[in-house]
């Protein structure tokens, strides 16, 4: 399968109205049930960052987890989860920011990270950019640095990619929607 973005963009499914009315939302489901466009998301990503120096991957809770965990297998890099509050057993750093739909709280092991620690943040979207923002801050706190935030599919309307570039995290996506693209 080669990387054709109409192709790729019509693996992933507009639901209107979910969570909430007026929301156009971006299910990437269809795209981990074909074991070719799952291959090409894998890949485009670990194309991008096998030469790329940074020491870990991070994974944001719960989607992240599916691109971030194959990434950090494939590049042979440590994964850090960034859980919703309560997921995580041990000692945790916490950290609030606002999504579309209110307040949320974002968590990760607070002995994940030393300084001179380095790596790639890997959500399924870019939205507001709340998410992202939280874990870079947790990253920070932990005296390391975020090389890059990624993700499969990126809403610059919702200026979070701006967001993101404006707190000093860079961003990457495979693809790009409008908020009334269908």
């Amino acid at each position: 399968m080669v990387f054709d973005e109409h192709s790729f963009k019509s693996l992933i499914r507009p639901v209107p109205d979910f969570p909430k009315p007026g929301v156009v939302f971006r299910d990437i489901t269809p795209l981990f049930q074909s074991p070719k466009a799952l291959r090409l998301v894998i890949d485009s990503f670990v194309h991008r960052y096998i030469d790329a120096q940074f020491s870990h991957i991070g994974a944001m809770d719960a989607r992240g987890f599916l691109i971030g965990s194959i990434v950090a297998h494939e590049l042979n890099k440590p994964l850090i989860l960034f859980r919703k509050q309560g997921k995580l057993p041990a000692d945790v750093l916490c950290e609030g920011y606002q999504t579309e739909y209110g307040e949320a709280f974002l968590e990760v092991h607070a002995d994940s990270l030393c300084e001179g620690d380095s790596l790639v943040l890997f959500d399924d979207l870019i939205a507001t950019g709340g998410t992202l923002i939280a874990a870079a801050n947790l990253v920070r706190r932990m005296g390391a640095e975020v090389f890059e935030a990624a993700a499969i599919i990126d809403l610059p309307e919702l200026q979070g990619s701006q967001r993101l570039r404006d707190a000093g995290v860079g961003t990457f996506s495979l693809t790009r929607f409008a908020l009334d693209e269908r």
